[in-house]
């Protein structure tokens, strides 16, 4: 059984300790924590879930709505979080309990990292690896990579991978990187999307709207 755990916690939710990132499953009367906290995710989009100071015991993603983990022990969908409940929670929970049960390892996370792909220094490929090359899915990502050109975006990994799913860009205006929709990108109604752009306001709004032609 991995160290610092012993019982495994039945129904309990996670909270959020804000100051440090790290999720924390509650202890009752009768259970024993794990501590884990959830990382950055990588560039295909990957949560990990870490234990001790830089342990990975699985990694978390979202395709088409159901979350997956990766883990020693293989790849399992875990289908959809109940409602109201993020996916990198129920992922992170399910890891945890899997580890404190003794069923799957852990890996250094330095490990994870030096195996992480790199960004590709030309264009990326128009599809996803996952999406089929069909008329339709070609279509879209026609459209997406038109729309991720007019608001400074861009792909450093993958092509489209569907309106849904996460897709890792990297901003133009600014260092920001990481995991988007490109249904949050596109704006509804004929409007443009949000000029806040991404966690931290990018540059500015206003600096947002002079510099991009699709505001004005």
């Amino acid at each position: 059984m991995p160290e610092n755990s012993s019982a495994v916690p039945q129904q309990a939710a996670t909270a959020p300790d804000t100051g440090a990132g790290r999720l924390i499953v509650p202890a009752t009367e009768t259970t024993t924590v794990l501590t884990y906290r959830v990382g950055s995710p990588d560039i295909q989009c990957r949560y990990p879930v870490i234990v001790g100071e830089d342990q990975v015991i699985g990694r978390a993603y979202r395709w088409h709505r159901d979350w997956f983990v990766l883990t020693t022990a293989g790849e399992r969908n875990l289908r959809r979080p109940p409602k109201g409940t993020p996916g990198t929670d129920m992922a992170a929970a399910h890891l945890a309990e899997q580890y404190a049960a003794g069923l799957i390892g852990a890996v250094p996370l330095d490990q994870v990292l030096a195996e992480a792909p790199t960004p590709l220094c030309g264009p990326v490929p128009l599809l996803h690896p996952r999406m089929p090359a069909n008329e339709r899915n070609i279509e879209s990502a026609q459209i997406a990579f038109a729309g991720l050109a007019a608001h400074n975006w861009r792909a450093v990994l993958t092509g489209f991978p569907g309106s849904d799913n996460h897709w890792y860009l990297s901003c133009e205006l600014c260092p920001w990187e990481g995991p988007k929709f490109w249904s949050h990108l596109r704006g509804r109604n004929g409007e443009p999307p949000s000029a806040r752009r991404h966690k931290g306001g990018c540059i500015g709004e206003d600096k947002v709207r002079r510099l991009i032609p699709a505001y004005k």
